[in-house]
């Protein structure tokens, strides 16, 4: 146990100091007047004028139809993928309903996959459509965190950046450079990085297999830096390939926070006020470190059904005991409940353990996390989400003492939170309204592998990792059928787009504002207890939103499990 806290401890302190190493460097690139070479050429090749400024509604509009174009050249290349170059295996195209839900799921930095990687992509598929998408995707998210917070930091002004430098700075200065160096590292630890599609190979036994391979290095490395979480193989980060050893467990887990965390610095930079960035990275770590707490206790207790029959499941030097099922043994419990906390909480949804198989209170963390989506989140949005809680605290906050609502100087009114709460709600709307539909749906039951609340959670799961843009998946579901493909593409767009845009709107309409200096009546935000409200916000919004869906899942399931009742 003291080894366990011990390794948690170091990986959190360790992402600490490069949140604020990579924060330092994300300012630069944010605020910095000066344009590399790589960048005037993109520039003048494009027709982009890096000194043009741009309002919420341009900056959006440029980020929407942006990746609207590749979201459709992706969806074109999937298509055709038999008639594309580096195929030497034949692989077929994929069907409309499910190449529509791919090309979705990757520029959203969702990455769902109701496709086995391996068996469905070709190699061109793999690096001109998934790579490609991730890095663009996860490219956009930071970019229009840039532009929130420079909406919060201007004043009397309708300016809030240019997408296109801010897009080709971030993609050449953070997102290549970031890639290129995790892509080296991950070849010198094991994963694959070629341009074949098989190796075959002499096993123990003397017979010969064949063994996917591919571009394996390079997918990794923005998969968890960009926050995106497809796998090149179907069992993701479990397989050896993707992730070999030790060492590359951990790097995923400091990839993905990497860039939220840093987030956090970068605003208090930007905005000269750091300690208000410090109160955002503690709303983070709060919440992270409870939900990590839960999965971990509860997987470590492991089954009752299997204690009942007298099963020995403690903890103990000759096992790993707790619930070992889906697990890969040289990860154990420990590190796979740090990746599983680590993936939903930061909307990646690489696994390195099946979440179908987690215990029913091991299973709710992953669908909770999603369900707040701002437990750090994904590269950029997850911040932008925490920052409309925040808005959204100062404001009950003020109604409830009869203070004028302020946030870093600026008065927060109707327009603003109106705004607020269509991000807000696009979220549970998509999620319950899907579950819903598919719960009324015919031939729902025919994709279940599970009854009962197990199998609801399963739906449940679905709808909430495509609008919290995750990608993870409880896999009993079968989820390649034309309904899903197309519900859970529809999902993630509007988990994306529908939360993203409202937000980039009020952070125009905070540019525009005065700043005010902060006077008797002004509720301040730099401070502990704002963090311990916002975390209360967050937790009580969720939990009275979701918590019904949950009570018949994984809650339910839970008290039956203690009870001894069981589905076959």
């Amino acid at each position: 146990m003291l080894s366990t806290l011990l390794e948690f401890a170091l990986v959190l302190g360790v992402m600490t100091g490069l949140a604020v190493l990579m924060g330092k460097w994300l300012t630069r690139v944010f605020t910095g007047t000066r344009h590399a070479l790589p960048e005037r050429f993109t520039y003048r090749l494009l027709g982009i004028d890096p000194q043009e400024t741009m309002g919420w509604a341009r900056f959006g509009s440029a980020l929407l139809l942006s990746n609207a174009a590749m979201m459709l050249l992706g969806y074109l290349v999937l298509r055709l993928q038999a008639f594309m170059p580096i195929n030497p295996l034949g692989l077929a195209a994929q069907t409309p309903d499910l190449a529509f839900n791919t090309a979705a799921s990757f520029i959203t930095n969702t990455n769902w996959q109701a496709y086995s990687g391996e068996t469905s992509l070709s190699n061109f598929s793999q690096m001109a459509v998934i790579t490609f998408l991730m890095c663009v995707g996860a490219t956009s998210g930071v970019v229009a965190a840039a532009g929130f917070i420079r909406g919060l930091s201007r004043s009397s002004s309708g300016d809030i950046g240019n997408f296109w430098v801010d897009f080709t700075r971030t993609l050449y200065r953070v997102m290549l450079p970031l890639c290129v160096g995790m892509a080296l590292v991950y070849v010198w630890q094991g994963m694959p990085q070629t341009f074949a599609s098989q190796a075959l190979v002499t096993t123990l036994e003397g017979a010969q297999q064949q063994l996917i391979v591919g571009a394996v290095a390079s997918f990794e490395s923005i998969k968890h830096i960009g926050t995106n979480g497809g796998g090149f193989f179907s069992m993701n980060a479990a397989h050896p390939f993707e992730n070999p050893t030790p060492l590359t467990n951990i790097l995923h887990i400091l990839s993905m926070l990497l860039i939220p965390s840093a987030l956090t610095y970068t605003f208090g930079s930007m905005l000269l006020q750091r300690r208000q960035g410090w109160v955002f990275f503690g709303t983070f770590l709060v919440m992270f470190i409870g939900f990590l707490a839960l999965v971990y206790g509860a997987e470590q207790n492991g089954n009752p059904l299997l204690t009942q029959a007298g099963a020995n499941q403690t903890l103990s030097m000759e096992h790993s005991g707790g619930n070992m099922e889906g697990k890969e043994l040289r990860f154990g419990i420990a590190d796979s409940s740090l990746f599983i906390a680590t993936t939903t909480a930061a909307t990646t949804g690489s696994v390195n353990t099946m979440h179908d198989s987690l215990t029913p209170m091991g299973g709710f963390v992953p669908l909770a996390q999603m369900m707040l989506n701002c437990v750090f989140g994904g590269d950029g949005v997850g911040f932008i989400n925490l920052i409309q809680y925040a808005l959204l605290t100062v404001f009950l906050v003020g109604m409830m003492i009869g203070r004028s609502p302020e946030f870093l100087g600026k008065k927060i009114e109707a327009r603003e939170i109106k705004l607020v709460m269509l991000s807000v709600l696009a979220h549970p709307i998509s999620i319950l309204g899907f579950t819903a539909l598919a719960a009324l749906w015919p031939d729902t039951m025919a994709s279940l592998n599970n009854l009962g609340p197990h199998g609801f959670s399963e739906v449940l799961y679905a709808y909430t990792s495509g609008t919290a843009n995750n990608g993870s998946a409880f896999a009993g579901l079968n989820a390649n059928t034309p309904f899903f493909n197309t519900t859970i593409g529809l999902a993630m767009l509007i988990g994306r787009f529908f939360t993203m845009l409202p937000m980039l709107a009020v952070a125009g309409s905070l540019a525009l504002k005065k700043t005010v200096p902060a006077g008797a009546g002004t509720i301040p935000t730099a401070t502990p207890l704002f963090m311990l409200l916002v975390v209360f916000v967050v937790l009580v919004v969720g939990g009275l939103t979701f918590l019904p869906a949950l009570a018949l899942g994984p809650l339910v399931e839970q008290l039956q499990l203690l009870s001894g009742h069981t589905y076959n």
